[in-house]
Formats: C-alpha cells, structure tokens, sequence
C-alpha cells in the first residue's frame, strides 16, 4: 500500500506527534509498505491516510473524503483530542463520523470516543526499545527525570514544586529535560532553577540524551494533566526506571489502577510524598520497578507493528 501520515508537527520537530509518526513510517516500511509523513496533504497518490490530530487535520480529512471517496482514512486521536477538543470542537466531531477507523494511543482512550464509533476504534499502544548504554546512577543525588517539553498540559514545573517540599536531608534532584514552547515558559523554568536547588532545566536534549538521561534516573515523573499516550512511559519502562505519574488514563492504562505511583493531577503535596517514599523506602522503589516489569510486553515495537497491521487488515476488508 501507498500510506501517507499526516502530521501537523513540523520536520525536525521533537514532538510527541512527530516522533509516534516517524515511527510509524519505520514499521510500516518494514512491512512492505510505501510510506511518506507530510505535513500538508498533497495530491501525490495514497491507498491510506493517517491523520494525526481530529481537530487539526480537520480540513484535510474532509478534503480527503470529498476528492478520494475510494482511498481509506485513518484519524489519529491525540490527548488534546479526547480530553480537550471532542466535547466542544464540531469539527474533531466530524473527523471522527468521516474516518474509516480511528486509533488511540492506549486502551482506556477508547472508553472517551462516542460510542457510536467505538467499534472502527483500534488500539496502538506506544512502543519502545531498551537503551543499550550501561546505567548510570547518580552517587550523592536521588535523580527523578522529567522529560517532556514546557506546555500547560504537561503541568511541567510541578515536579520542581513538589521537590521544594522535601526536608533538608532529602538527596532528591529533578532532572527536566524539554523545549520550552513560548518565552514565558522558558522564563518560567530558568527562574525555577536559579531558585530551587532541587530542579536542573537541562532545555531540550537530542533523543538519544534523552533517553540515557531517563535510563540514568532513579525515578520518572509523569505529572501531566492529559496525554494521549504517553511515550516516556514506555521508555521508561524499557530502560528498568519506575515512575510515579498522574492518575490519568495513559498512565492507568500501562500501569493499573492499583499502581501505588499514582498521584492526583496538581496534587503538589501527594507527589512530594511519593518522592520521599521513593527514595527512603527501598523496598517501595523495588515494587515500583517491579510492577512497571509487568507492562513490559504492552510497549514491544513487535506489539505496535502488529497493531498497525490489524488496522490495515480491517480497512483491506471494508466492502469497496
């Protein structure tokens, strides 16, 4: 097949859109398929369209199911999608009614499309593959990663705030590494780090760095308010780090709704209190990296790329 991914993230862009769509390009390819990620929807030939983003690739939906009834469309549903845009946007609404099918990013996703298009709806959850550089702890530091960029939907700075309330003896030091998106943001963050001691800003670091920074962590901190899938999860997971993260679908569904890293979304205190167990308790940190074990075989390319295949089986067998 002739696949195009639609992605409104530019090229070169290390968002998290950007970087699930590249990676869709890989396994796809590695199936046999021709595969291109575009920007803006051109009229080269495709046989499918993923379209990343409801709302907005919005436009490009409709033009693709109005010019090339025949071809098949996928519509991708981000966080922004689920938890923000479909209950008020007319528009992702209609993105979804105009899909051939439709993918979320983890399972409970699902439960947030209407129910009248459950059934086009597939799961593909995010994988990940494991660093192969040793691990490397820090002596004299507790270190929790955050790693994620500076928006409002990831409450960025609340790892900072949270380790603000830690008593003097705590070793605990958050590594956060991200773009800022605007001026206010970044300002934001370089005043945290010259005022908290706990909190390092290392801005936004090549993908490799990020991931040794995550595997060379004690700790992953998730603490965002909505997310459509979650990544560093995953990575996380692959690199052996527990994490402590929001109690937030993407997080639930990895990780159970039982998982004891789980805190209330901008619940400063709570977070500080998992922070405090994680490094006093060791046999605390031991089940959390014990129970996150257990969600490894979710987060296998080889389960993504199978995933991605059972999409494109279902839509060859659509009636014509």
């Amino acid at each position: 097949m002739r696949i195009t991914i639609l992605c409104p993230a530019p090229k070169g862009s290390r968002l998290g859109n950007r970087i699930t769509a590249l990676r869709w390009q890989r396994m796809l390819s590695a199936l046999g398929h021709e595969v291109r990620v575009v920007t803006e929807l051109d009229r080269r030939r495709w046989d499918v369209l993923f379209a990343l983003h409801a709302r907005r690739s919005a436009a490009a939906v409709r033009a693709a199911r109005r010019d090339f009834p025949e071809r098949r469309v996928v519509v991708v549903l981000t966080g922004t999608d689920l938890y923000r845009d479909l209950p008020a946007d007319a528009e992702a609404r209609h993105s979804l009614a105009l899909a051939d099918a439709l993918v979320v990013l983890q399972a409970r996703a699902a439960l947030r499309v209407p129910r009248r298009h459950r059934a086009k709806t597939y799961v593909v959850q995010q994988s990940a593959s494991p660093v192969r550089a040793p691990r490397r702890r820090a002596r004299t530091t507790f270190d929790v990663a955050v790693v994620g960029h500076l928006r409002a939907e990831k409450d960025p700075l609340r790892a900072a705030l949270a380790a603000r309330l830690l008593p003097p003896s705590s070793r605990v030091r958050v590594l956060h590494a991200g773009r800022a998106l605007t001026p206010e943001d970044a300002e934001a963050a370089r005043q945290e780090s010259s005022e908290n001691p706990r909190y390092v800003w290392v801005g936004e670091l090549a993908p490799a760095r990020a991931r040794a920074l995550l595997a060379g962590a004690d700790l992953l901190a998730l603490t965002s308010v909505m997310e459509g899938g979650a990544n560093v999860l995953s990575e996380a997971i692959v690199s052996g780090t527990a994490i402590v993260a929001t109690r937030i679908d993407a997080a639930v569904s990895l990780l159970s709704s039982d998982y004891p890293g789980l805190y209330r979304p901008r619940a400063t205190r709570a977070l500080a209190r998992l922070f405090a167990r994680a490094e006093s308790e060791p046999a605390f940190l031991r089940d959390l990296r014990a129970r996150c074990r257990r969600a490894r075989p979710l987060v296998t390319e080889a389960a993504e790329r199978r995933a991605l295949r059972d999409v494109l089986r279902a839509l060859a067998a659509l009636p014509v």
